[in-house]
């Protein structure tokens, strides 16, 4: 587990380190098309670094807010607190805020940047739906999350690729509709027309690229935020059981936006995108399979 905990870390950081390349790239090609690629440059490192920033310390409070959920005490949900509080102290992870999402839809996730500063939300239909061991499992996964550092990765990862496609939306922008002043400072018009086709394929390939990479990342740490959880409560049949009734009754959520769909233990625009093949989610058949084979191994 520690391993992984690294592992995060250091994806992390190989992240940014990716992400700040393609964002430079595009900052340079804004630059190219207005003549000044030195200013640009400067102004998307300004940019993605302070977004990143602000990714880093308020990404959860922006997610929170963007799915309506609202914060508990103890006296709010006595049953669920509980259940946090237990596997909080078994896991040995700092107790997190708890929210609360008032929709019919069975879904919940974890979000924050580390476990001291980390928040888990539950819809209504979640806890209405569950019993106790089933809802159990998702606490369980959901602490997994955040014991995981997936929070931090998953919060990071949100903000740059929001960035890549904002700066990719502008280089399509102005090389259609912009006027380029690199032409004879270039060396004429066919340098020109090469840069334009390296900027067009970069600006169109980059956010593809950015996408595959959380759809990438957020699939995998499902799978083992479900081994994780299960570990935890020594009962996978109980997430297993959760997941088939979460996938039963899978139904759009009222505030669902793909900013935040990976962060949910199952995909807020309900089972016909979840099957998709751009789905931030891994099948609940595969999920619920490996779940049951971890009890036949016992």
């Amino acid at each position: 587990m520690y391993k992984h905990i690294r592992a995060n870390i250091r994806r992390t950081i190989l992240l940014v380190v990716v992400f700040a390349a393609v964002i430079i790239a595009l900052g340079w090609l804004i630059g190219w098309q207005t003549g000044d690629p030195s200013t640009w440059i400067i102004l998307a490192s300004m940019l993605s670094t302070g977004m990143a920033l602000f990714g880093y310390f308020a990404g959860d409070k922006v997610a929170l807010t963007s799915s309506g959920a609202k914060q508990i005490q103890k006296e709010d949900a006595p049953e669920l607190w509980r259940l946090v509080e237990n596997l909080c102290i078994t896991g040995g992870i700092p107790m997190p805020k708890v929210y609360i999402i008032q929709d019919a839809s069975p879904n919940a996730f974890a979000t924050g940047r580390n476990p001291k500063h980390a928040s888990i939300a539950f819809t209504t239909g979640l806890l209405e739906t569950l019993d106790r061991s089933e809802l159990e499992g998702v606490v369980a996964h959901e602490l997994s999350h955040v014991k995981n550092y997936d929070i931090l990765v998953m919060t990071i990862v949100i903000v740059l690729v929001g960035i890549i496609m904002l700066l990719a939306d502008w280089v399509l922008r102005m090389t259609f509709f912009g006027r380029s002043n690199g032409d004879n400072r270039n060396g004429g018009s066919q340098l020109t027309l090469i840069l334009v086709v390296v900027g067009l394929a970069l600006s169109i390939l980059s956010p593809l690229f950015a996408e595959l990479i959380k759809l990438a990342i957020s699939r995998s740490r499902e799978y083992l935020a479900d081994a994780s959880g299960a570990l935890l409560t020594r009962h996978p049949e109980g997430l297993a059981k959760a997941l088939e009734k979460i996938s039963r009754n899978a139904k759009p959520m009222q505030r669902a936006n793909k900013a935040t769909a990976h962060l949910f233990i199952s995909s807020p625009f309900g089972a016909k995108k979840a099957r998709s093949l751009f789905s931030t989610h891994p099948p609940a058949e595969e999920r619920i399979r490996r779940l049951y084979a971890m009890i036949d191994n016992r």
